[in-house]
């Protein structure tokens, strides 16, 4: 069984340039969160659990990050190059609804 689930899509930017290589996390307040990584021109389309696209329809807190490409060094703390109001302390939240969503992100590095 699988909730309503909306179609996800769209650019993410710093600064007006695309992002690449990033992590885009849908989290409702209920329910399992969606997650999708963009392309080289930013694009990113959001998956849901297997095969299922999309996210629940509902609100939901927004987390944009950079994976760690090797284990940080003993003693030195990871630092996302993008800003934490984005992705730790994200002050990002969007509205999910049925049917095709299209939701872009033109974040600031300051």
């Amino acid at each position: 069984d699988q909730p309503d689930l909306g179609q996800v899509s769209g650019v993410v930017k710093m600064d007006g340039q695309p992002l690449a290589n990033v992590t885009v996390s849908f989290s409702p307040a209920q329910g399992r969160p969606s997650i999708g990584k963009t392309d080289a021109a930013g694009n990113y389309e959001l998956g849901y659990v297997g095969d299922a696209k999309g996210a629940v329809v509902s609100t939901h807190a927004v987390s944009i990050s950079t994976p760690q490409e090797a284990p940080t060094p003993p003693g030195k703390t990871y630092k996302d190059p993008i800003p934490a109001k984005y992705n730790t302390k994200t002050t990002l939240k969007e509205e999910v609804k049925a049917g095709d969503n299209s939701i872009d992100f033109d974040l600031v590095s300051k």
